[in-house]
């Protein structure tokens, strides 16, 4: 099995000239920007449903227990996550045997149709069971082309990279989901100030569907105008692609693939809550309007995503294992402090956002990198999506719901618990695993 070169081979062919080692190519740019602007759009459609989770509730469900609308919205939420396995076992098989290009195209296509049919979905109201019914198939959807997105992007970004520049690049993996996320925020903040209740209720949350389904088609395009990796033509041309990259992986490669799911625990929980739930959570739990929590997590997202790429840089200067390990130990240390902080105050909800999500750049800046150097490039996206898809399902998808459920019950103290605990896994993982710097790819 071959798992590395020598000599670095260049992302991007380039008139058949090896690129720069140490400096990214203009081809290489390109890629790294096609790749993020098509992911950020993907994801803009994913981020919407966790931010009008409560209208969502309204709309689709019997409007006769409030709560049990908003759980049965979120476990809609965590259904979704069920399908990420699925999607990340047949799409990362896909863009392996028929590359990454190819594999991005087909999922921004499927987030971005599910996206339209969410948006034109009659209400409860209207058409009765068969509306949450559509909802569900929609997520489901969702949840496929998430499951083959991350693994596909992942293996495009970091193998454009010039060596040397591997975290560098792998972070705009997580600032286009962030982005996505910022997007849908600034969507969410626009809708909530601007609008009346009735108006939100009844049009305006499905216009932002719309929008970001036409912003998915822009994806789209993005995706079919840029090449694919050289990393995937070196493979395709030597005739090392697998008929079954799922089973070569776990049965080639079952340590690297234990690695990645014990990568993600920590990260996939704190994101969720963090990233996408705590102005719902925050609403929940103290009062604050959802406008308010919104504002505060738009302005912490446009910090989160400026400093991703930085993080990467200190990454690929200082190694994946001692940021990883910053991200894991600062949240068993102050998880606790920070879910107690939590008010209903702009200020105090700020805070705790952004010391979060601060924390949150040592775990996005390094999972597209660390996961792609685990394998080699002929099971490369399965490798990436497939455990990091099990592990999502488990942690992330489950967060809110799980968020929500100590609230009603009355334990939300005991949150802290589980954030902790979480991270402490992960922070084995990561103080145990190889550093992979310096390490040769193809």
């Amino acid at each position: 099995m071959n798992t590395g070169s020598a000599t670095p081979t260049g992302p991007l062919r380039e008139n058949g000239a090896a690129p720069a080692t140490l400096r990214l190519s203009r081809a290489q740019r390109k890629a790294i920007v096609a790749g993020t602007i098509g992911n950020t759009v993907e994801w803009v459609d994913w981020a919407l449903y966790s931010i009008f989770a409560k209208i969502i509730a309204d709309e689709f469900f019997s409007k006769s227990h409030g709560a049990v609308a908003l759980l049965s919205t979120l476990a809609v939420f965590a259904v979704g996550f069920v399908m990420r396995p699925v999607g990340a076992a047949v799409l990362g098989a896909y863009a392996d045997r028929h590359g990454r290009k190819k594999g991005m195209t087909l999922t921004v296509g499927l987030m971005a149709g599910a996206g339209f049919v969410i948006a034109v979905t009659p209400s409860y109201e209207s058409i009765g069971i068969a509306s949450p019914l559509i909802l569900l198939a929609s997520r489901l959807v969702q949840g496929f082309s998430a499951g083959g997105e991350f693994g596909s992007s992942s293996a495009f970004l970091v193998e454009s990279a010039a060596r040397g520049r591997r975290a560098f690049a792998g972070s705009w993996q997580q600032v286009s989901v962030a982005g996505g996320v910022l997007v849908a925020s600034l969507l969410g903040t626009l809708a909530t100030s601007t609008l009346s209740d009735d108006a939100l209720h009844s049009w305006g949350w499905r216009v932002a569907f719309i929008l970001g389904g036409l912003l998915g088609l822009v994806g789209l395009w993005l995706r079919i105008s840029v090449a694919d990796t050289d990393s995937f033509a070196q493979v395709q041309d030597a005739g090392r692609t697998r008929a079954n990259p799922v089973k070569a992986m776990f049965v080639e490669h079952p340590a690297a693939a234990l690695r990645v799911a014990g990568i993600t625990v920590a990260g996939t929980l704190t994101y969720y809550i963090w990233v996408n739930y705590l102005p719902t959570y925050a609403n929940l739990t103290t009062g604050i309007p959802l406008k308010t929590a919104l504002l505060s997590q738009t302005l912490c997202l446009v910090v989160f995503v400026i400093a991703l790429p930085l993080m990467g840089v200190v990454s690929d200067r200082v190694g994946r294992k001692p940021t990883m390990a910053a991200f894991a130990g600062g949240f068993t240390v102050l998880a606790w402090p920070l879910l107690h902080l939590l008010g209903n105050s702009f200020l105090s909800l700020f805070l705790v956002q952004l010391i979060g999500m601060l924390l949150i750049l040592g775990y996005s800046a390094n999972c597209a990198v660390i996961m792609a150097e685990q394998f080699p490039p002929e099971v490369r996206a399965t490798g990436i999506a497939l455990p990091y898809a099990l592990a999502v399902a488990l942690f992330g998808g489950t967060a809110p719901y799980l968020t929500t459920w100590l609230h009603e019950s009355g334990h939300s103290d005991l949150l802290w618990v589980y954030v902790s605990a979480a991270s402490l896994i992960s922070l084995v993982v990561y103080l145990t695993m190889p550093e992979t710097k310096d390490k040769e790819f193809s």
